[in-house]
């Protein structure tokens, strides 16, 4: 049994000290090619995760303004700062920002449905801000003032 199957951890030590050392012949190409991939799409899954989250307290910060709070505003301004990190960590996930916003929507709206009295009928089948809104540390829809 090869060692990727029954301990990844020491696979992965072994992979980055053949890398190192320069034991081209050594490596364990097929599987570091798959792990290399793999990585690259749980960093946009974590950009849609994080997207979702926001999404869903912008739209209950909008459409329940009666429980607007501490929390709600935490958690947004908390998921901006998240998503400002990931894609200065990753800029090439940029491109894809308004397909991945209209994605994680989805993500949103099961998260206000899951947390609210709210249904999927009350809230909008399209996402309905831009990137650049959901980023603005000042865009809190339907108030002026987050306070």
């Amino acid at each position: 049994m090869q060692l990727y199957e029954y301990d990844f951890y020491a696979w992965t030590q072994k992979q980055a000290a053949l890398l190192k050392s320069g034991q081209w012949d050594q490596l364990d190409i097929a599987n570091l090619v798959e792990e290399i991939e793999a990585l690259g799409r749980q960093e946009r899954r974590e950009l849609l995760h994080r997207l979702g989250i926001l999404v869903g307290h912008l739209l209950k910060w909008q459409l329940q303004p009666h429980l607007r709070g501490k929390s709600w505003r935490a958690t947004i301004t908390e998921q901006r700062r998240q998503i400002q990190r990931l894609l200065k960590d990753s800029p090439s996930l940029k491109p894809d920002l308004s397909a991945a916003l209209q994605e994680a929507h989805q993500d949103g709206i099961l998260l206000v449905v899951r947390e609210t009295p709210l249904s999927e009928a009350d809230l909008p089948a399209q996402c309905p801000y831009t990137f650049e809104q959901v980023m603005d540390p000042d865009f809190y829809p339907g108030t002026e003032d987050p306070q």
